[in-house]
């Protein structure tokens, strides 16, 4: 029973949500389609194998060497002993060397290096973060200039209509010689041109949604309906950005710190195991110049200081590198401020537009009543009515755009500051 109950509301919920889109299933589906996003998984398998290289530096290390050389002298014992051939090293000798290795302690620089790699791979993920972010202003466009021409699709084919109604009905007056040809001349060109802002209007629609389809990777339709966001409150404006930049310049600043890391690990001493063993002529002992096996064994201690020269301007490079990543923080935040105001202005803007847009409508609309019924009494010409009839259509259009470039300029703020 429960799993029937399940289907029957999965049907219904198809059957409401079909052929509908709105702009949170865009962004959803933009991210998935991007090209980009195979690099996140990328940067996690990259960083995977990086770590275990690191990891791999206490294992063992083997080498393998081997010379020849020709020497124009040798070590002789300069006494004689008589009866007793002291022997003589010969002036080429021969050796193969196999070295084992074994780090016991390397002064924290593996430690400082998965540091590094980890650093590197947050700071990628966050870079890849902002670049998907990026995709929410380019949906923005795409999906409201979308909704926008929806409408005025919609009020040019009401307009259409009542030029189709006024011209049948300036016909009668025609007949009844209240209006002539010239009346009839007037409405027809401006049903031709309203047809002409059809065709067009459709067009820049075909080619936004076919823009849209290629962006987000899923077929729309022609007759899919646009879901117009619902604006349940008021823009905020607490000055609060929680933008993935801001991440970005955090995991930046710690790569930079574990830099600093590295470079004090690099300072550090070593210690370490090693085995060698080789074949040569002479072998350890000098004193026989024929071919031998030997062995070594031992604790090996080492100390670099020549990275001292240059610890502290590398030191320096860092904190002047933490700096300019402040500088880019600080430049972020101060346009990003700047375009919360210009927004918030062009926010106030349509407000006030908006609350005069119904008026406005209204008393057009009234002035189109009154030219039609002068018209049909024989005092307005058809021209006059056509004017007044533009008017009240630009007046719906006005009103159109301005409550999609409303919500427009909302999602811009909320945008801007991912809120």
């Amino acid at each position: 029973m429960k799993k029937s109950v399940l289907l029957l509301m999965s049907i219904c919920q198809s059957i409401i949500c079909f052929g509908q889109i709105s702009i949170e299933e865009c962004y959803r589906l933009a991210k998935e389609n991007y090209p980009l996003v195979k690099r996140y998984d990328l940067i996690g398998q990259s960083e995977n194998y990086d770590l275990k290289n690191a990891s791999k530096s206490y294992l063992p290390q083997f080498s393998l060497s081997a010379k020849a050389t020709y020497q124009t002298d040798v070590t002789s014992i300069p006494i004689t002993i008589p009866g007793y051939d002291i022997p003589v090293l010969s002036k080429d000798q021969y050796q193969v060397l196999a070295e084992v290795t074994q780090v016991i302690w390397d002064g924290g620089t593996t430690k400082a290096s998965k540091d590094a790699l980890r650093a590197q791979g947050d700071a990628d993920r966050a870079q890849y973060e902002v670049d998907m972010y990026a995709l929410r202003e380019r949906v923005n466009n795409m999906f409201f200039g979308i909704l926008l021409l929806d409408e005025q699709i919609r009020l040019n084919a009401l307009y259409l209509e009542n030029l189709r109604v006024n011209y049948e009905r300036i016909c009668s007056y025609v007949d009844n010689g209240v209006a002539n040809q010239a009346d009839l001349d007037a409405v027809k060109a401006e049903q031709l041109s309203a047809g002409q802002d059809s065709v067009q209007l459709k067009t820049n629609r075909e080619a936004y949604v076919q823009m849209l389809s290629a962006f987000i990777g899923k077929p729309v339709q022609k007759d899919e309906k646009f879901i117009k966001p619902e604006v349940l409150h008021e823009p905020v404006a607490d000055g609060t950005v929680n933008r993935p930049e801001l991440t970005l310049y955090d995991a930046m600043q710690q790569q930079m710190e574990t830099q600093r890391r590295s470079i004090n690990a690099s300072n550090m001493p070593q210690l370490g195991l090693f085995l060698q063993g080789g074949y040569g002529k002479p072998g350890l002992n000098m004193l026989q110049d024929k071919f031998k096996l030997f062995a070594i064994g031992g604790i090996r201690f080492s100390w670099n200081f020549g990275n001292y020269y240059t610890r502290r301007n590398k030191l320096r490079n860092i904190d002047v590198g933490i700096r300019q990543i402040e500088v880019q923080r600080e430049t972020f935040l101060f346009n990003n401020n700047l375009q919360r105001i210009q927004l918030a202005g062009e926010y106030g803007k349509y407000r006030q537009i908006m609350a005069d847009d119904d008026e406005i409508i209204r008393m057009r609309s009234n002035i189109v009543k009154a030219s039609e019924a002068k018209l049909e009494n024989g005092v307005l010409s058809a021209t006059d009515l056509v004017r007044d009839m533009i008017s009240e259509q630009n007046a719906k259009v006005n009103k159109a755009v301005h409550e999609v470039e409303l919500m427009q300029t909302i999602y811009e703020i909320k945008n801007l500051t991912n809120n």
